[in-house]
């Protein structure tokens, strides 16, 4: 009876504001800050934007890092990115009437303040995140390119780049590395994830190269395993200073004791060693970004609370149970306590149907009205006659400690018992309480099979044949059968 679900359970993100401020204090968009209000007149720029040779001392002295060794190289890095989110603008050699047609290859540019420099101190969180985002595609891309010693051997007479030469695909690149930050978001939002722990580097290596079917991995696996675990290495060392990930590079002590990479560990004592990995909140964001723009399905607690109440009951339908409650308690925040009657009556009516999803949506509808409280009654007690509703009606009057609830006829009894399997069925429950829910609920009346098959819902047969699966009783799950097939010969009628 299962529905169409999202392919990833909902996120849970930090506010916009709190993104923004991680965002600016991420190491290098705050190198790249830096150097965008270090740049002036003087500041001469290649033929790609980037930073002349002479230029770069001055550019790791300004940034702190005259004494690194690779000082020179992380002020290329920040200069790039400041290029690419347009903290920085670059002008090409011109004279006053036009390009300089006597500039050659090596004539240098000039590089000024960008629109967005501004925008980082007088934009608003979203300003912020766009300048942010932008960045992340260019590290992303950063990260997905191939080490070369001579560029310029690679550069065809036509000025094209021969990839075949690198040895490199960047699509198949791409798709790899974004398959990689897809798992670990997969993990970091499940709730059979690793909660706030990191992820070793071992395991999500192999989420994308073993295959979900092998038992044993073979050693052509295990050393394909051990082959994207230094991919991995290099790439996360790239992304850290933009702040998606908390990363702990592989202990280079192993590569010397190994030979040229790292094998996957034996035990769990050494796989701290072998690398850890955990996405920041502005990661959780800035991935579900991507994936957004790729066309995923990736849900946000908080996406339905301006939605209304169908769209609600639907969207939740599969959210794990916490999720699910701090939606609804977002979408009711949203109306506010003058509205609670109205939110109520409009949960009420979006329950209805005789669609496939309509128990889900009217067990999701229960839970929601247990969340709006006392001022829920008058639109509750307007439903006690609804053959849909009316049941639910019931359920949450009496939990309420109401005293004056009328009984319900015997044929909405058996409905809703009915119901309430079909629901849990679609919401594909742990398998132990549907077992007890079955047998609770079909053990409450005597003669239950014999009522059963005659309810006029759209998932009887399919319910009692789903009670003549899980019983444990086989003579009651033999009664759950022949009554099943009794409500087909029913509906065939």
């Amino acid at each position: 009876m299962s529905a169409e679900r999202p392919s990833l359970p909902p996120v849970r993100l930090h506010s916009e504001a709190e993104l923004a401020r991680d965002a600016l204090a991420a190491p290098l968009l705050v190198r790249a800050v830096r150097l965008a209000r270090w740049a002036g007149p003087g500041t001469r720029v290649g033929a790609g934007g980037e930073l002349v040779e002479t230029q770069l001392p001055a550019a790791a002295e300004h940034l702190g890092l005259a004494d690194d060794e690779d000082g020179a190289a992380y002020a290329s890095e920040a200069w790039r990115l400041a290029v690419d989110t347009g903290l920085v603008d670059v002008e090409d050699p011109q004279d006053e009437d036009g390009l300089d047609e006597t500039a050659g290859d090596d004539a240098e540019g000039t590089a000024t303040a960008g629109e967005n420099l501004a925008l980082l101190t007088s934009g608003s969180p979203q300003d912020v995140l766009a300048i942010w985002l932008d960045g992340l595609d260019a590290v992303h891309a950063d990260a997905t390119a191939p080490a070369f010693d001579d560029f310029a051997d690679l550069i065809g007479e036509d000025g094209s780049v021969d990839f075949d030469a690198l040895d490199w695909d960047p699509e198949a690149e791409a798709e790899f590395l974004d398959g990689v930050l897809a798992n670990l978001y997969l993990l970091t939002v499940s709730e059979a994830g690793p909660a706030d722990a990191p992820v070793p580097l071992p395991a999500l290596a192999a989420s994308v190269v073993v295959p979900e079917d092998m038992g044993e991995p073979t050693d052509d696996v295990l050393e394909q395993v051990s082959e994207a675990m230094m991919r991995l290495d290099e790439q996360f060392r790239v992304l850290e200073p933009i702040g998606i990930v908390e990363y702990r590079p592989v202990d280079e002590a192993l590569l010397t004791e190994e030979g040229e990479e790292a094998t996957p560990p034996a035990d769990d004592e050494d796989i701290t060693r072998y690398g850890l990995v955990k996405l920041t909140p502005l990661g959780l964001y800035g991935i579900r970004e991507r994936m957004l723009e790729a066309g995923v399905d990736a849900p946000a607690v908080g996406d339905l609370a301006d939605k209304g109440a169908d769209a609600l009951l639907d969207g939740i339908a599969y959210y794990p149970e916490e999720a699910a409650r701090s939606e609804v308690g977002l979408w009711l925040a949203r109306r506010g306590a003058d509205e609670a009657e109205a939110a109520a009556a409009e949960l009420l009516g979006a329950a209805r149907g005789a669609d496939r999803r309509a128990p889900l949506r009217r067990l999701h509808c229960q839970q929601a009205l247990a969340l709006v409280g006392p001022e829920a009654e008058p639109a509750v007690r307007a439903v006690l006659g609804d053959p849909e509703l009316g049941g639910l009606a019931r359920v949450w009057l009496v939990e309420r400690g109401a005293t004056d609830v009328p009984a319900p006829p015997e044929s909405m009894i058996f409905w809703l018992a009915v119901d309430t399997i079909a629901a849990q069925l679609d919401a594909d429950g742990d398998l132990d309480e549907l077992q007890e829910l079955v047998e609770g609920l079909s053990g409450q009346h005597s003669g239950f099979f014999d009522e059963a098959w005659r309810v006029d819902h759209p998932a009887t047969s399919e319910v009692l044949d789903a009670v003549g699966r899980l019983h444990r009783d086989r003579k009651i799950a033999k009664e759950a059968r022949k009554a099943a097939f009794k409500a087909r010969s029913r509906a065939k009628g």
